[in-house]
């Protein structure tokens, strides 16, 4: 194989445990195409193994640190196995999570969610492009899927010189597949979905909010409702909010496989409405804030936090007193600490007595590798109103 020379820097980054090696540490590049190369340090020291993408600002990506490995289907095969066993748990309780969760479980640019008995990937660099037939071969061998879908049309790729495709790499995948979360049904759309077809990422959350749900509820940015329903197991009354006519009517359509959930859906923006509620003196004993990524970079992040904080503090003050709120954000560039103190920020402005019940991360299927903040984005604050 191909071998590539890494600056004292990139070598460095490798052993504190982050996988990527920029395009500004390659000292010699590979001359061969996308792939897998040997990687070595200035001394030429051997320091294992990584995916190589040409046109990529991440040229190296970590597979293995034994430079003595053999990476070849069996390598893949063994490392998807392992991410596979580590999801055994998750099998009874819902009918869809994600497999692998990328650089979180040592296969970097490779995800994969199963919904039922199909399977969803994403192949987000050019070198793990190579390895396709590898991978679903595997895939098929461990998970006997229906079948496999390629949701490749993710704006990361053109960074990798790909195209943007979405196409079937083996067996039939539907256009709509029913998931299970408990007692809790909904749709995902593997095909035109976000993501991969759904928001497996906020499953635990979901339950989380489902087990303290009272009263009167909200859930703000609803999309297809899949926090609605789960607030429609206990609270007496639910309010969806989201922008999208297309979205409230599949959540429309997930509320009635659950019969008698008792939700108002709301075409509105979410800003607009809880200011129109305050004005109004309504008042909410639950309350759900789920705004999509404000964040998309790091230069977004000022505006960003201005509107967590807006939408926070609105929310905060149409809390009944004892009432409870979840609130997150899936922003990557939205770090903990700042999350924190927005949320800070929004209580003090609100002037209620706002109190910490509880904080989240990802579950279980999304691991976040402390060594490695890019496979963890997802936070999560249960919040209760004491005044």
């Amino acid at each position: 194989m191909d071998a590539a020379r890494v600056s004292a820097r990139g070598a460095l980054r490798w052993q504190g445990g982050h996988p990527w090696i920029f395009r500004s540490d390659l000292v010699t590049r590979p001359d061969g195409p996308a792939g897998v190369v040997a990687v070595h340090d200035v001394r030429n020291q051997a320091l294992g193994w990584a995916l190589w993408s040409p046109t990529s600002e991440i040229s190296l990506r970590l597979l293995d640190r034994d430079p003595t490995a053999r990476i070849d289907a069996a390598w893949f095969h063994e490392r998807i196995r392992r991410a596979l066993d580590r999801r055994t748990p998750l099998a009874g309780p819902t009918n869809a999570y994600r497999l692998i969760h990328g650089e979180g479980d040592g296969l970097p640019s490779l995800v994969c969610d199963r919904y039922d008995r199909w399977l969803v990937v994403q192949l987000l660099s050019a070198g793990l492009e190579q390895w396709r037939g590898a991978i679903v071969d595997s895939l098929q061998s461990l998970a006997s899927p229906e079948g496999i879908l390629a949701r490749n049309d993710a704006a990361v790729r053109e960074r990798e010189g790909l195209p943007r495709t979405t196409e079937l790499l083996a067996g039939d995948v539907p256009r709509e597949i029913e998931v299970r979360e408990e007692d809790v049904r909904y749709l995902a759309a593997p095909w035109t979905g976000q993501k991969t077809g759904a928001f497996l990422d906020q499953r635990e959350n979901r339950l989380r909010v489902a087990h303290v749900a009272r009263g009167r509820a909200l859930d703000c940015f609803s999309y297809h409702g899949s926090f609605a329903l789960h607030l429609a197991r206990r609270a007496d009354h639910v309010t969806a909010v989201d922008t999208s006519r297309d979205a409230l009517e599949r959540a429309r359509a997930n509320a009635a496989l659950n019969a008698g959930s008792p939700i108002d859906f709301v075409e509105a923006d979410a800003f607009e409405y809880l200011r129109s509620a305050e004005r109004a003196g309504t008042r909410f004993d639950t309350i759900v804030v789920d705004p999509p990524a404000f964040a998309k970079n790091r230069g977004a992040i000022g505006n960003a936090l201005r509107g967590y904080h807006e939408v926070n503090l609105r929310a905060m003050r149409l809390l009944s007193p004892g009432g409870l709120m979840f609130t997150a954000s899936c922003s990557y560039h939205l770090t903990k600490p700042r999350f924190l103190e927005m949320l800070e920020g929004a209580a003090s402005d609100s002037g209620r007595r706002i109190a910490l019940r509880e904080l989240s991360g990802q579950p279980l299927d999304h691991p976040e590798i402390l060594s490695i903040p890019e496979t963890g984005y997802l936070k999560g604050a249960l919040l209760e109103a004491m005044d």
